[in-house]
């Protein structure tokens, strides 16, 4: 009976053990950007989303256990241009009071050569579209934040062809693709 005992509470440690490897955390908007970049005839115009959140759920020892899932608030596009930034919520681009929320879910979790560099596939979903997209994830460092909290730091880059998504306006003006910078610091839950 005493090692019957002993071996259920050998299993529960460890099963305990094994679940707490995925770590939570939750995306700190004011230490976070979701930024873009797109041709405009011969030049480059930059912008970000302002309003955004999400949750990674990360496990150090098997990245193929982690994921990540996040939004993007249309309305909080921010192009430092008031007229503009209304136009990227019409019809022809964003149709931000159609579909005011941009989604991404992750899929899949690849190492990468470094223990620091992943491959994060998932579904991207603008204007009800969802394409499978694969994002270059670097982890910058996990460590001690503000009143004990533990934080995680994370440098994501992707390139999109936004016609993909049945965003077609001010072409041929506007580029079809979109150079995607996201800086992530977020909160161990």
């Amino acid at each position: 009976m005493k090692k019957a005992l002993l071996t259920a509470l050998a299993c529960s440690i460890a099963l305990l053990s094994t679940k707490a490897e995925v770590e939570t955390y939750k995306i700190d908007p004011v230490h976070s950007s979701v930024n873009f970049e797109i041709r405009h005839f011969v030049s480059k115009t930059k912008g970000s989303f302002n309003q955004f959140e999400g949750t990674i759920l990360f496990d150090a020892k098997d990245p193929s256990k982690s994921s990540v899932e996040a939004t993007i608030q249309v309305p909080s596009v921010n192009t430092a241009n008031e007229k503009r930034d209304a136009h990227l919520q019409e019809d022809d681009f964003f149709n931000a009071a159609k579909f005011p929320v941009i989604t991404f879910k992750s899929t899949k979790w690849v190492a990468g050569d470094d223990d620091n560099e992943f491959e994060v596939t998932g579904l991207l979903t603008m204007l009800d579209v969802s394409q499978k997209v694969t994002l270059d994830v670097e982890l910058l460092g996990i460590g001690p934040g503000m009143k004990g909290a533990q934080l995680s730091g994370w440098e994501i880059e992707t390139e999109l062809d936004r016609t993909e998504w049945g965003i077609n306006g001010g072409k041929p003006a506007v580029g079809t693709d979109v150079d995607i910078t996201i800086n992530i610091e977020a909160i161990k839950q």
